[in-house]
């Protein structure tokens, strides 16, 4: 377990730690890309969105490639790609370089959860998966938490094209830590001609257990990433009238919401579990209380927000349970491409979310000092609370009752 942990799971936690921070840092970043390149609210959506949609249209092919070739091979190479995309976005000068740049490291990191969640299986016991999975999380949390208060800090003394300079320095780093660290697992590759893994991949999308809980993850994870990604900063500085800095402070006290909701998900789990419900009834508890939260959050009936902002933190990353759910009920050789699957749907929503709520806000004209009315914010963040609640229903409509097995 030991050498594990640290010639397995710190590697790619290493590479996890700054997919998340990609994926997060254009909440913080926002103000000064509209500045120099002087994008909309639409550009802006659809620049930060670009990731999630690289991110999604290869996760097929790459639940194949970890299962064929393993996930030291594949997610090595995909970093390499990562920092080239960083290093583009830092010489990027127009709306068209930053969505290319986007797209490059959204396709480099697309590996980053679903290569250590294939490793975490091969080398791990799976009574351990989901606690381990956790602590895998935590490493997604602490680069969401760099993404904030810490970037907030550092435009204090460079710009944003220095920063992704030194991020796609760092990421070659990373990639060549997992090509040269991380050991091969022998007889862990899937069986059978690439037809009859495709084939296989046929099957996970006809399996009545994969559409009942993934949903619950593309509406309230995807959406969660969509506004942790972006929205938020927007809402914070326009709904709530917070300076830059308290906008940080928030964003950074989400990111530690999510990190302590991650590292204790095994927990939740193990609880729930002992309880009599099986791992999609966790999943299930994990989506209901995600959407107290976004429901919280335009109601706005918390006193303090910063309780408010590490709440939304802590219970929306639960619903990630679902690749342990998933690595539950399909064998191991299939287990990357079952995670794929449920990852390029969770990833796609997350663009057309991204982009989406920048689209329903630009419906409202502008207001006279130069932003959206709230109103457009509210109705863009309810269209996402709407999808959820959907996904919840279609959940416990096979149960007409409680959650879990047999209950």
């Amino acid at each position: 377990m030991a050498r594990a942990m640290l010639l397995v799971f710190m590697p790619f936690a290493c590479g996890y730690f700054f997919s998340y921070f990609y994926r997060t840092v254009n909440a913080v970043v926002a103000p000064y890309l509209q500045q120099d390149i002087g994008l909309g609210p639409a550009d802006m959506g659809l620049m930060s969105a670009a990731y999630f949609l690289t991110f999604a249209a290869f996760q097929i092919p790459l639940g194949l490639l970890l299962d064929r070739y393993g996930p030291r091979r594949v997610q090595g190479t995909l970093y390499c790609i990562a920092a080239l995309g960083a290093l583009l976005f830092a010489k990027g000068d127009s709306v068209t370089t930053l969505i290319l740049a986007r797209a490059m490291i959204g396709f480099g990191v697309s590996g980053g959860l679903m290569a250590a969640l294939k490793a975490i299986v091969m080398w791990f016991p799976l009574n351990r998966v989901a606690t381990v999975n956790g602590w895998y999380f935590a490493f997604g949390g602490l680069g969401a938490l760099a993404a904030t208060g810490p970037v907030d800090i550092a435009m204090q003394s460079m710009d944003w094209r220095q920063m992704f300079m030194l991020l796609a320095a760092v990421t070659l780093v990373v990639a060549a830590l997992i090509l040269l660290v991380v050991p091969e697992r022998p007889n862990s590759a899937a069986t059978g001609s690439l037809k009859e893994q495709i084939s296989e991949i046929g099957q996970i999308y006809r399996d009545p257990y994969f559409w009942r809980i993934v949903p619950l993850m593309f509406t309230c994870a995807s959406s969660f990433m969509a506004i942790q990604g972006l929205w938020a900063g927007p809402w914070l500085l326009e709904v709530e009238g917070f300076s830059q800095a308290d906008t940080a402070a928030h964003l950074t006290i989400m990111a530690v919401g999510m990190i302590v909701g991650v590292t204790g998900s095994g927990l939740f789990a193990s609880v729930l579990q002992r309880m009599g419900y099986d791992m999609a009834g966790v999943c299930g508890f994990a989506a209901f209380f995600s959407i107290i939260a976004m429901l919280l959050l335009i109601t706005d009936i918390v006193p303090s927000s910063y309780v408010l902002w590490a709440y939304i933190g802590l219970v929306v990353a639960l619903t990630a349970l679902v690749f342990a759910a998933l690595a539950h009920h399909f064998p191991i050789s299939q287990a990357a491409r079952a995670n794929t699957a449920a990852n390029v749907i969770v990833f796609a929503m997350a663009f057309v979310y991204q982009w989406g709520i920048g689209w329903v806000i630009e419906q409202w004209p502008l207001a006279a000092d130069g932003g959206y009315p709230n109103i457009a914010y509210l109705w863009a963040f309810l269209a996402t609370i709407l999808t959820q609640v959907l996904a919840f229903v279609w959940f416990i409509w096979p149960t007409r009752g409680r959650l879990g097995n047999g209950i």
